[in-house]
């Protein structure tokens, strides 16, 4: 019988403590009453709609991960699998029935698209070194992702809160933000304990291709980039980019650029939070 490793060992506690404190956010608990909400709607309500769309479109990214991943670490798939997806579509149908409560129309996700590249990077994964390269990626956009959900949230409640609407404060963004973080802390954990393992060509490879293909969160197109762009101006983000930016790739620096000392932030990071304020600038101005 193989041992398992001390690392192997905390990332399975973690995932069976996420998925023992952690269920799925139950329905019945949620509270939509809303004092104003037209109100609501005109200062968060796209806020709400790209929330809502990414958290539902988890059920397209493990379809990507099966693609992407076609061998994972047991650990992995659990993950992904029995705790994220269950909780992060639960996320989806809470706040897109809040807009849909507030008269917006529903998100509209994407559940099946599967791009060419990535399917192409899925048959190379088969090679295992390659997988490996794969995994590594994944963790990192993981971990971006689940930090910049870590930080909207946060500012999404104070907003809310702010404005008097503490049912949706409390049965809505608080339940959903206080899941992102164990998310975070698996991709962490895990993206740590594989860079330790990588070779150097596998390192130089990671960090070519996360160079090329960093985008923001749920960001796939320009429209979806101005769109985060607006949210980032409804949550004020776009006046503190710089700090937002580093909170979000603070591990990836300190991992990938580690020998690049004095980097802030990668400079792929900054560019593409940058485009994506531009291109809604660029939109609100057409």
């Amino acid at each position: 019988m193989a041992r398992v490793s001390h690392h192997e060992a905390r990332l399975a506690e973690h995932v069976d403590r996420l998925g023992t404190e952690h269920p799925p956010i139950d329905l019945a608990s949620v509270d939509y009453a809303v004092r104003r909400p037209e109100v609501l709607t005109a200062r968060y309500g796209h806020v709400l709609d790209y929330m809502a769309r990414v958290e539902l479109e988890v059920d397209r990214n493990v379809l990507e991960l099966t693609t992407l991943l076609p061998d994972p670490p047991e650990i992995d798939r659990r993950f992904y699998a029995e705790v994220w997806q269950p909780q992060e579509t639960r996320h989806g149908i809470i706040l897109d029935a809040l807009q849909v409560e507030l008269g917006r129309p529903a998100a509209q996700p994407d559940l099946t698209s599967i791009g060419l590249k990535l399917r192409i990077l899925g048959a190379l994964a088969h090679l295992g070194a390659f997988q490996d390269v794969c995994r590594m990626l994944y963790y990192l956009t993981g971990m971006a992702t689940e930090r910049s959900a870590v930080l909207a949230y946060n500012l999404l409640h104070d907003g809310v809160l702010e404005m008097g609407e503490h049912a949706v404060a409390q049965t809505v963004v608080a339940p959903i933000k206080r899941q992102e973080p164990g998310h975070y802390a698996f991709y962490q954990l895990s993206a740590r304990g594989l860079w330790a393992q990588l070779a150097g060509w596998q390192r130089w490879l990671v960090r070519r291709m996360r160079t090329f293909s960093f985008a923001p969160v749920g960001a796939n197109d320009d429209e979806q980039k101005a769109d985060f762009g607006d949210l980032m101006r409804t949550l004020r983000i776009h006046e503190l980019a710089e700090d937002f930016a580093g909170q979000i790739a603070r591990v990836e620096r300190d991992l990938l650029w580690a020998h690049k000392r004095g980097l802030a932030v990668p400079p792929y990071v900054a560019a593409a939070f940058r485009e994506a304020v531009e291109l809604a600038e660029l939109r609100r101005a057409a």
